[in-house]
Order: structure tokens, then sequence, then C-alpha cells
């Protein structure tokens, strides 16, 4: 997931886990097993803690943007991984900032009273008494913090019990559902590389799920390489679907300006094209070497991004041109939100189910409400358990995004 985040780096080879021995799975389908979002309907937004900063959206704007109503599922964004152990990730927005009557969800002001639960935390409480099928769901790690979980994996019960604590300290337990992991990447690189094994990652999922249990949601993003010899052959993910709810296959950022001079190509191309610069570089090739492998088609979301990627210095229009570096954004070079775009650069243009757009010299990609549509129509004829997205604050103010998905 962002934080900032690319999906690069080769898979590399480690040692053995030295973690325990898996817990044995549950006998049914943990959580979700009843519940009416399972077959197919679930919509997962994650929310991110440092948004309330200068991008100014807060939980209020959830509600207010309508798209509370269509959400199943919030992953709220990140806790860290610290140590061994599952950490906050920021005090002060996730349980401190005092929101006015304005700006609180429910009209009402947070109170300085001893004890009182404030920030985010709050707000999504009073979001989910507005919404009581709503579920929130805190996520580990993310491409900034994954550097601890190679320690957290060496004790995978450790890890487990730290989590279960914090994400059900009893000053918001009533605010979480269960917990999400993004480890960018087991046994490959991101930020950093990790050598834990092929193995950790389903013994840490399956600690997990001792842990928390057959009530409470366990999820983890999962890299969406499907290249050969590449992230997804490095860990054993269909040993450890066992242990999850589901997986979010990130299904995006497949491309951008990390390779500055390009080509360029769109980053969240749902099949492959004539001239994609890499095999196994999109959601079609994901999410079918996953379910190759054993992975339940209802264990597996598809992944949209609410925001584009891009390059300037482009002469041509089609897909593939050479470029001089990232294109300008608001927040991160290379980086714009679909809120953004829709009117700074507009879509001319789609290629393998998604869209691009070139102005001036800029070329950018990202998905609009019409190629949504389309990778609705695919999640529903691969009988995939549902859709999520990163992140919320990149919609309209209205929700034209998520409004798109069903």
């Amino acid at each position: 997931m962002l934080a900032t985040t690319l999906f690069t780096g080769a898979a590399s080879a480690g040692p053995a886990s030295a973690a325990p021995a898996p817990a044995p799975a549950p006998a049914s389908t943990p959580a979700s097993a009843s519940d009416e979002t399972a077959a197919g309907h679930r919509v997962v937004g994650y929310f991110t803690n440092w948004g309330v900063y200068s991008r100014n959206y807060h939980v209020k704007n959830i509600e207010t943007s309508g798209s509370a109503a269509k959400l199943t599922h919030i992953n709220y964004a990140f806790g860290n991984v610290t140590g061994g152990k599952c950490a906050i990730g920021d005090s002060y927005a996730d349980y401190d900032k005092a929101y006015d009557a304005a700006g609180s969800v429910d009209g009402k002001a947070d109170t300085w009273d001893n004890g009182a639960l404030r920030g985010n935390f709050n707000q999504l409480r009073k979001l989910k008494k507005l919404h009581p099928d709503l579920k929130v769901v805190w996520s580990f790690g993310g491409w900034t913090w994954s550097g601890g979980f190679g320690e957290a994996a060496k004790n995978p019960a450790a890890f487990a019990e730290s989590c279960y604590k914090l994400v059900e300290d009893p000053r918001w337990a009533d605010v979480f559902d269960g917990i999400d992991i993004d480890w960018e990447y087991p046994n490959a690189c991101g930020l950093t590389c990790d050598t834990s094994g092929r193995t950790a990652f389903r013994d840490m999922m399956a600690a997990l799920r001792s842990k928390f249990g057959s009530k409470n949601l366990v999820t983890a993003a999962i890299t969406a390489d499907a290249s050969a010899g590449g992230k997804i052959d490095a860990v054993d993910y269909a040993g450890a679907a066992r242990y999850v709810d589901w997986y979010n296959p990130m299904t995006y950022d497949y491309f951008g300006a990390w390779d500055a001079k390009g080509p360029t190509a769109p980053h969240s191309p749902l099949t492959s094209y004539s001239g994609i610069p890499k095999a196994g570089y999109n959601s079609d090739a994901t999410i079918q070497k996953l379910k190759s492998l054993g992975v339940p088609s209802s264990k597996l979301l598809l992944g949209i991004g609410f925001y584009g990627r891009g390059w300037t210095g482009v002469t041509q229009s089609a897909p593939g041109g050479t470029a001089t570096g990232p294109a300008a954004g608001s927040t991160e070079k290379g980086f714009e939100d679909y809120r953004i775009l829709k009117s700074k650069c507009p879509a001319n243009g789609t290629v393998g189910g998604t869209a691009y757009a070139k102005c001036g010299s800029d070329w950018w990609s990202y998905d609009t409400p019409a190629t949504i549509a389309g990778k609705m129509a695919y999640k529903n004829q691969q009988g995939l358990g549902g859709t999520f997205f990163w992140e919320l604050g990149g919609d309209t103010a209205d929700g034209e995004l998520i409004k798109s998905i069903n």
C-alpha cells in the first residue's frame, strides 16, 4: 500500500523461517462466513491516518461524500511494526486530536474528560454508530513500516499477542473488528529486503488467526507481482490463505515514474496489451496466478487505485512513449489523486481496461467510473470476493469512484 509505495524490487531467496509450525485452521471460513457481503460484494476502502494533516481528509468526509453507505469495511492505515510488535502509528491522529462540533461525524465536539477517546478512533466509533453493519480493520505495516516484519516473523506468537493487545485495547476495542497485515514484501524486496523465508508469512497469519480467533477478521494486502520468479513465487500465499478471511492483492502501481524515462504504461491495467513493458504485471495475471496456486476466488479482492501515476516530457499520446521524469503532483512527484486529475488532465484514451491521459507534455494513467465498471464485470465473472481501493481521500467530494463499485 502507499505510504508512499512503489511495488518494485526482485524477490530474494532467504533461509527457512525459524517460526513454529502453523496453528490449526479454523473449521469454517472465519468471521465473514455468514455475512451477506461475503459473496463478492465486499467494498473495502483504506483510510490513512496522515490524511488529516495537509490533505484535510477526515472520517467525517467518509460520511458526507456518501462513501460510508457504500463501504462494507474500512482499513485504517497504518499501525507500525517495530521491535517485533504491533505499535501505534500516530498517537495524535489516532486517538488524541480533538474535533470540534463542525468537524465531528455526529456534530458533537470531542471532550477533554479524563479517559475520553478522541482522534480518528473516536470518529470511526461515531461512524459505526451511524452504519451498524460497517466493519473497521486496523492495518499494520505499509511501504514505510514493513521493515519491522522480519523481526516479528522470528516469534509469530509474540507478535500476534502484541497485536491483539493493541487492537483490543479497552480504550478502542469496540472500534476495530480485526487486523490487516500489509507486509511489503515477505522474502523479497520493497523499501528494504526481507530474508525471513518462504513460510514466514504463512506462520505469521497462522499465529494471528490463532490469537484473534474466528470472530475477528484477519486479512492481508499482498503483492500483485505475477512475473515468473517474482514476489508471489517467493511466499506460500496458498498455504497462508486458510488463515485469512481474504487477501487484497495490490493490483495497481505495476508501472510508474520510478522508471523515470518510461516507457509510459498504465499503473493499473486489468489485462495485458500489445507492448506492455513486463509480463505478469496486470490484474488478470495476478488473479489467475493466485487462483492457480490454490487461493480461492472468494478470498481474493480486486484492487483499485483512486489516483494516477504520471510522467512528464512525453510527446507520444499512446502508451510506450519516452519521458524525462515524473510529472508534478500535489503531494508527491509522479502521483496525483483522481479528484484532481479528472479536471487537471481528463482521460482521453483506454488500454488494458484502464484509462490514460495526455495533457501538454504530461502523461497520466488512472481509473475512471467507466473503467471501474469494466473491472467490476471482471470481478463478478471471476467470482472474486469483492473490491478494495487505495484510498478514500483520492475520490471526489461526492464519492464518484466508490459509487461506480458494485
